[in-house]
Formats: C-alpha cells, structure tokens, sequence
C-alpha cells in the first residue's frame, strides 16, 4: 500500500532548480506512486492513427504493468480499452498489432466486437446479461494522426493542445503516413533519469557525436534563437511557407519548429534526406525539424522526410522500455524510396548512447553520497521543466486524495 505522507514529505524536499530525492529514482513504492498519480492521470501519445489502417486492425501496447488495446472499429472510429477479459481478467491480446474481425480472449473464447460489445461467451447460463460485460473503455482523443490515451475517469483539458498541435503537425500529412520501423530497448534506470536525460542537450555534443553533425545540440533554453541570424532567417522562412515556428507550451506539452544545422535537409547521419518521398514538401524539403514533446514519457521530431516518436514506459523503479517508431509517407517503397537500416541508424545509435547514460547515472543515484544537484539554467531548461511538471503532478494528485478522504471521512 502507497504511503502517500512518504511521496508528499518527499516532494516537499526536493529543492527548487534541483534534480530529486534519490527515493523518487529508485524506491519500489515510488514506483507504484508515479503510475497511479501520474501515468493514470496523464494523458499519454499510443502512436499514430496510421498504425490501424483499416477496420479490425488493432494495437496492444503495455503502460506500466497495465495492458491497453486500441482497435479501429466497422465504421472507422478508433478506440482504446483496457486489455483484460470481462470474464476472468485474462489479457486478451498480445502486445503487438494485427487485423481481426472480431476481439477474441484465448483463453475461454470470450469474444467481443470492435466497439467492445461482448458478442459470444458459451456455457453462461440462460440469464446471463452479455450487455454487462463489455471491455471497459480508456478515453481516447485523435487529432492530426496522432493518438492519445488516458486512463483517468477525468483527464486534463486537452482542446487547446489539439489546436495547436493541428497547426503544427498537420503539415506532415500523418493521415498518409505508415509505421516504417519500430523497435524497443530495456534501459536499467527510473524512468525518469531516461525522460531527464531526454529533454536536455547538455550532454550532447560529447555524448552523442552522430546526433550532433544535424541536431543544434548547443541550442538554449526552450530553442531560443536569441541573436542567431541564421535561426531566424529559417523561422521568417517557415512563416512564408506557412509554417508554424514559435516554441509554445501548456501544462503537459511543448510545440515548437526549429533549425537544423547549416545545410542539413534532416536527422539523418550526414543530413540529407534518408526517404526520398517527402511528407512535408515546403521550402523544398527544408522545414528543419518539428518538436513535439509530452509528459511524462514521449518526444516527436517530424522533419521533411519521416517522423521519429520516442517513448519511454516504466517497467520497475530501475527498468524503462525505450520504444522507437520511425513513420514515412504510405507510398514510400521500401529499398526504393527508403532502407530501413539508414531510415533507424542515427536516432539508435543516439537511443543506445543514451541507454549508457541514463544507466550509469542510475548507479550514481544508488549511491549512499548521492545529494540531488542543480540543473544548468541556460542547457538544462527542459529538463528542469520536466521534474517541474511531475512534482506539481504528484503534489495535485496527493491533494486531491486528501480532499477525498475527508470528504469521505465527514460523510
């Protein structure tokens, strides 16, 4: 059981403009904190719509120790359900996609429709009510081919995110897009040390030499052009083309187009176009790279050519799944248009740097000299932003079950 005193007093002892309480990086019961106040309160990037490209076509994906499964139904609509049998709880679809008429459990052959509908249970009895034992729904929301869920009965607002990010992705046509390549690594460290580590470029130019022969690693702050002629020339570019450039941000999310460096087309190993079928033909394929960011767990960078989504899902206090999905446009030919091994090259590389880093700054933390330090405020921006965002996350989340039990404790 969650000792929610324990989270808060440790929240209450992070510093401010400081990384956190060693507890918060790998204690079990941190663990099950942050999926309950924060993955079952957040809404969190499944993928993109291209991923079910027609009806009965599903995707079954792991959040945590939860399975969720998201399937387009007869007449197009997507949804998400939890992944578990209405019967004995059994997961009903592997992670993983495919394309069924029908949801069926293997292990008694409950079987549902793609709207959730319990259609055929065998051996039930005559007043067995199948209408009571549909799969239970998770909120969904779908805006310019991208996919979010959330588990919460209320989730947070999300129409004001869904305006901006149609401004800025719809550009890429992700309605005509597919799911190229994807691949996941198990990374040894909290999964926030892996989210941290992602959102800052501190580490960049030593770290990630591939990454940063296209990518402005010594950018700052919240992509700041500041007196970088060069940077806003390319954003009174993207203006003409129509292009939205300003980096803005809500609660939960950042937006924001920005250049890549002098003469690269694209995040590639030597910065020309990997996919010779363009998503986003503007400027002559020169759009730099489009950022998406959501907390807790993803970033998106979509440039002319393809897209490139990370996410990061806590497995234990100690263990992420870092999964990586590379899209192009849906009539790119493979070994024409496009090879696979070139299209994943540059941002494995960087995902394998990454899983040393993050892991050997999770053996550090173990530590018993371990003390929290502070963020650089000039590379680190994002970063600080990020554990911002997740104390805040946890403090609402621990406030609200206080007003709850007291409210239930008055009744």
């Amino acid at each position: 059981m969650i000792d929610y005193r324990r989270m808060g007093a440790l929240l209450a002892g992070r510093r401010e403009g400081y990384c956190l309480p060693q507890a918060l990086y790998n204690d079990a019961d941190a663990f099950d904190f942050d999926m309950e106040a924060v993955f079952g309160t957040s809404w969190l990037m499944a993928g993109f719509t291209c991923e079910l490209p027609e009806p009965g076509s599903y995707l079954a994906q792991m959040v945590g120790k939860w399975p969720i499964l998201i399937v387009r139904d007869r007449k197009g609509e997507i949804r998400a359900f939890h992944n578990s049998c209405r019967h004995r709880g059994s997961l009903i679809c592997k992670p993983g996609s495919g394309t069924s008429p029908k949801i069926m459990c293997p292990y008694h052959r409950w079987t549902y429709d793609l709207e959730g509908g319990l259609f055929a249970a065998t051996r039930m009895g005559p007043d067995f009510d199948k209408s009571l034992h549909g799969l239970r729904q998770i909120h969904i929301e779908c805006v310019a081919g991208a996919m979010f869920v959330c588990f919460a009965e209320t989730p947070p607002p999300f129409a004001d995110f869904a305006n901006k990010l149609e401004s800025y992705l719809g550009p890429q046509r992700m309605d005509k897009a597919k799911l190229a390549f994807e691949s996941t690594i198990s990374e040894d460290a909290n999964w926030k040390l892996v989210m941290e580590n992602g959102r800052e470029c501190y580490h960049c130019a030593t770290g990630h030499p591939e990454l940063a022969r296209t990518f402005p690693v010594g950018m700052s702050k919240h992509f700041d052009v500041a007196d970088d002629e060069r940077a806003q020339t390319f954003l009174d570019t993207m203006k003409a083309s129509e292009l939205e450039t300003d980096a803005i941000e809500g609660d939960w999310w950042q937006l924001a187009r920005f250049a890549l460096n002098r003469n690269v087309e694209t995040l590639s190993m030597d910065g020309h176009h990997i996919v010779k079928k363009l998503m986003c033909e503007a400027n002559g394929g020169y759009v730099g790279s489009m950022r998406l960011a959501v907390d807790p767990h993803c970033f998106v960078h979509a440039t002319a050519d393809h897209v490139f989504m990370f996410s990061a899902m806590p497995v234990s206090p100690t263990e992420t799944h870092v999964t990586g999905k590379w899209y192009v446009h849906q009539d790119a030919i493979e070994g024409v248009d496009y090879n696979v091994d070139d299209l994943a090259e540059l941002w494995t590389r960087t995902n394998l740097q990454d899983k040393e880093l993050a892991e050997n700054n999770q053996l550090g933390v173990n530590s018993p000299g371990y003390l929290p330090g502070p963020y650089s405020p000039d590379a680190e921006t994002l970063a600080q932003r990020f554990t911002d965002w997740y104390c805040n996350t946890a403090r609402n989340f621990i406030a609200g079950r206080a007003a709850m039990d007291a409210t239930v404790h008055v009744d």
